[in-house]
């Protein structure tokens, strides 16, 4: 596997953490009722949106420069 490809793999492993992690702030935050948690849970749901833009335009940047088929 190339870098390329890795780098892809790695961002897509990056954003399910993120979302995952999320989804378990808000979890705890229902069960404790923590407002710390549900801070977690909107950074790490942000985290997750991010990831996905710069996965997206990391995809196409490679494809605009024929470096992935």
């Amino acid at each position: 596997m190339s870098l390329k490809g890795f780098h892809i793999v790695f961002i897509v492993f990056s954003t399910l953490l993120a979302l995952s992690t999320g989804a378990w702030c808000v979890w705890v935050d229902l069960v404790e009722g923590a407002p710390v948690y549900l801070a977690g849970a909107i950074a790490s749901f942000v985290c997750a949106i991010a990831l996905v833009v710069y996965g997206v335009w990391f995809y196409r940047k490679m494809k605009r420069l024929r470096i992935i088929t």
